[in-house]
């Protein structure tokens, strides 16, 4: 209470940039590099901080933003993403009495592992496209929440998606067809099973390679078979046939969300009265757009999951 008020509070650092570099030989699969940009934020007991010049309880930003490079530094064997988050939540959470929940967020930039000559390089890499992330949430407790993600994963068809049977009214100018590009940028989360830290794997769980393959199953399940693809009556359906494989495939995933906004390529016919066929469309000519665009999105989750 802050007199006649609720007062709730937090603070942290935002985009803490930190690369590592683990220097294994070749024959171990050469040296692994990661670069991650961190946010870390605080639930800590320091209301004279804010009622009064009381500063005596905060855990300095800056302090935060150390604690992050000391961590990274201590790291001398490889963790992954979600380990690390897990290891700052903990410490925040364990070193001051006054903390009582940290959230980090860890966003990824995608260096991969260049291959030269047919032959993965030991330590070459090159910036990729699509970036992994993750939210976890510790509280002194023990109470955890770990969520994984993908930004900006791009995924196109140009055939095998239609759009039917929509609602038609007096604001409806949108033709239906059975054949079109379909086009969109998926952002994805989902949750693991683990509620507490007691509860995470002795041995090591390989976050870094569920990543991989959960990122594998959906453009799988998006594409099709590689010769004939499969059909998408809509994003929508795309959508809870990604999702569901992705649940269905791996059962240490309670839920998933997905964000796939509808990115269009329309149909370019031009004319005039002096030339009225300059472009006449056949399936070839497209004029991409992205605004505006539609927005679907929908969460799966297993029947006795907390979401």
């Amino acid at each position: 209470m802050a007199g006649r008020f609720d007062l709730q509070g937090r603070h942290g650092k935002s985009r803490v940039r930190v690369s590592r570099v683990w220097r294994r030989p070749a024959e171990a699969g050469g040296h692994l590099f990661v670069e991650w940009s961190v946010a870390v934020s605080v639930v800590s007991d320091c209301l004279p901080s804010y009622t009064s010049d009381d500063n005596s309880a905060i855990v300095a930003t800056d302090s935060i933003k150390n604690t992050v490079y000391v961590k990274a530094k201590e790291c001398t064997e490889v963790v992954s993403m979600e380990e690390f988050a897990v290891i700052l939540g903990r410490h925040f959470t364990s070193l001051y009495s006054q903390v009582s929940e940290a959230t980090v967020t860890i966003v990824e930039r995608p260096w991969e592992r260049v291959a030269v000559d047919g032959k993965p390089h030991s330590h070459g890499f090159k910036l990729g496209s699509e970036k992994h992330t993750t939210e976890v949430n510790v509280k002194k407790s023990g109470s955890l929440l770990i969520n994984s993600g993908i930004q900006g994963y791009s995924l196109l068809k140009t055939t095998q998606s239609g759009f039917e049977g929509f609602v038609r009214d007096r604001y409806t100018l949108l033709p239906e067809t059975r054949e079109r590009i379909v086009a969109t940028e998926v952002t994805a989360w989902w949750r693991y099973p683990f509620e507490h830290i007691s509860q995470l794997p002795s041995k090591p769980f390989c976050f870094t390679q569920r990543y991989q393959d959960v990122k594998k199953v959906l453009a799988d399940t998006f594409f099709g078979p590689s010769d004939v693809g499969v059909y998408s009556p809509s994003v929508q359906n795309t959508l809870y046939l990604m999702a569901r494989e992705v649940l269905t495939r791996f059962p240490d995933i309670a839920s998933v969300q997905l964000r796939m906004p509808n990115l269009h390529f329309l149909p370019v016919n031009l004319g005039g009265k002096e030339n009225p066929g300059l472009v006449k469309f056949a399936d070839d000519v497209y004029m991409p757009t992205d605004e505006p665009h539609g927005t679907i999105e929908a969460t799966l989750s297993r029947a006795n999951s907390k979401l």
